[in-house]
This record gives structure tokens, sequence and C-alpha cells, in this order.
């Protein structure tokens, strides 16, 4: 026998059920990353929450003393430790020899000093001017600064990372940025949308500058934005992996991640 129910009802029972929707998405805003579709592309987006995760950076393996070169070694590494890894990202371009090409800190010690240098931008992104730096300070709170203003303020992060170039400075497009430009890469960025809510973005196909820049400003409503690299880069997003395919990615310097204890789940 098929159940009605007086009509009267439905307006008041889904009101109810979209106010409970809108809470939980408050509450928990992509915080296992979702599926973002913004003007044709589509991005892998994941949500940080300072208050409740505590994200971290990794290149040396203290095991071993060698580099972990991928996200496959640190979650090894995590299992031993009894850690299990929920993200992982690549922390900005290196260099020539598999370090991190610029400022590079990990529990509060600087391991590479901030690079000022000006070289060629046709040599690489980092060069690309301005580049900036990805922070977070010992009260636990997340920013993007340029490199000149991470320079004038001399902040002591617990962690920080520098790349380049910055895909949005003080609500502003880089000026560098076509719209028009036919340079399709797939593209990996990060920013602080608050200083609790660390956002990270992966394109799911080639994108230019321009279009991941206006990601990260007009539809992700961060004012700073850094990107962290290009077609060797991938996301790890719990148990899965989102970016180019995998046969394209190369040996990483410094991995951001998110670990849980085991006991947790």
């Amino acid at each position: 026998m098929v159940r009605t129910f007086p009509t009267r009802i439905f307006p008041s029972l889904l009101a109810a059920l979209s106010l409970l929707l809108l809470v939980s998405c408050a509450a928990h805003p992509d915080a296992d990353g979702s599926e973002v579709l913004y003007r044709g592309a589509s991005y892998r987006v994941v949500h940080v929450d300072l208050r409740r995760e505590l994200l971290t950076l990794h290149w040396i393996n203290p095991d071993t003393g060698t580099p972990y070169a991928d996200i496959a070694s640190l979650r090894a590494w995590g299992s031993r430790h009894g850690k299990r890894l929920v993200f992982a990202a690549n922390a900005g371009i290196y260099d020539h020899k598999g370090a991190p090409l610029g400022l590079y800190v990990e529990h509060g010690k600087v391991i590479k000093q901030l690079n000022t240098a000006h070289g060629d931008p046709a040599a690489g992104n980092f060069s690309l001017r301005p580049n900036g730096v990805f922070l977070i300070d010992a009260n636990g709170h997340a920013r993007v600064l340029t490199t000149q203003a991470y320079r004038d303020a001399k902040p002591s992060p617990r962690l920080a990372t520098q790349s380049g170039p910055m895909l949005v400075i003080d609500g502003a497009i880089n000026p560098h940025f076509l719209p028009d430009s036919d340079s399709l890469k797939w593209r990996s960025g990060i920013c602080a949308r608050t200083p609790r809510d660390v956002v990270f973005a992966i394109s799911e196909t080639p994108v230019n500058f321009h279009a991941f820049a206006r990601l990260f400003r007009d539809r992700l409503g961060c004012r700073n934005a850094l990107y962290l690299d290009g077609t060797i880069s991938q996301f790890f997003d719990h148990g899965g992996y989102f970016g180019p395919p995998l046969f394209m990615t190369r040996p990483y310097a410094g991995i951001f991640a998110v670990f849980e204890d085991r006991h947790d789940r």
C-alpha cells in the first residue's frame, strides 16, 4: 500500500532538511575534498581546518636521512609510525638537486633560506614575479605573503615554503597572467582563506595561469594565493590521487601532509 502524507507537512520538512544541510556544510566545508567545476574546468579542492587538523611539512625522512621524494614513501613512513596519511600535496618548486628552491621551514627550523634572487622568468615559474611564501606561525595561523612582504615582516613560522609565482595578490590576479594564454598545464596551488582555513586546489585538466588564479579569487574567495607546481604534482586525498596521470609526476622535495593517529579511526 502506498502511504500518503498531508501536503502541509512537506514545506516544514523541506525547510528543516535544508537547514540541516546548510549547518552540516558550514561545519565541515569540503573537509574530505570535493570536485569543483569552474568555467569549464574541473578541480580537486581540499580544505584543511587548522582548528581540527595539523598541517605539516616533510622533506627528509628521519629514519633514513634521505628525501621522501614521493607521497607513497611518506605514506609508508606514517604507517610504520602508527599514523594514517589523510592528505598530501607537493609543497613547492625545487632545484636540480632535488632541494627546495626557496625558503623551507619545518618544525620551526629554517632548512633553506629565503630566495630573493631575480632569475629569468623564461627559466621557470619560480622567477615569475612576484613569488611568495605560505606559512603557519607559532599560533597556528596561516597566511600567504609575497617574498618581499615576508622579508619585511620577518616572521618566525612553524612551517613555511616559498614558491612562485603568486596567483593572487591582495585580491588582484598576477598582472603577468594573460586570459588567452595557450600555456595549458595541470596546476596546483594554496591559499589561506582565513587564518585557520587553508585551501589547496589542483586542476584535473590542463589550464592556464589566469584561469587557475580566477578559481582562487572568484570561486574560492582567496585574497592571496600561491602557485605550488605544475604537471609533476599530484594530491593524495583520503586514499585517492588527483591531478595529472601518475607517469607524469616526478620526485618531490617538500610535501604537505595531514596525518591522523590510527587509534582515531
